[in-house]
């Protein structure tokens, strides 16, 4: 398991508001494109209902600031491109090798299914 060094938690508490403000413009994009498209407004605002209700629960709007969730907040953010692993520099080499093979594993997997 790993062990939380503390620069990799100031490291993250500083770029977390960074990544979490960038996918939510990304988020009001998709929402303005949903909204712009031809349709019923009623089938519009349910559908954007949903998707809000689903999207805010992703790391990428709220993370769990416990420091022992800083391994699975940022695998999250990797597994859902909300951050790339060039966005692990910085971190400790043990930390972002870790998250780089367990990210190549699931998506290894996901290609076979």
């Amino acid at each position: 398991m790993y062990q939380v060094k503390e620069q990799d938690w100031k490291l993250f508490r500083r770029r977390l508001p960074l990544w979490q403000e960038a996918h939510m413009d990304k988020l009001n994009q998709e929402y303005i494109r949903l909204l712009s498209d031809e349709g019923n407004a009623s089938d519009k605002f349910w559908e954007l209902e949903e998707r809000i209700r689903r999207d805010k629960k992703s790391v990428g709007v709220v993370a769990d600031m416990r420091r022992s969730q800083l391994y699975s907040n940022l695998l999250s953010l990797l597994l859902h491109e909300i951050i790339r692993e060039d966005d692990l520099d910085g971190f400790s080499e043990e930390l972002a090798e870790a998250l780089k093979f367990v990210s190549a594993q699931y998506k290894l997997r996901e290609e076979q299914i």
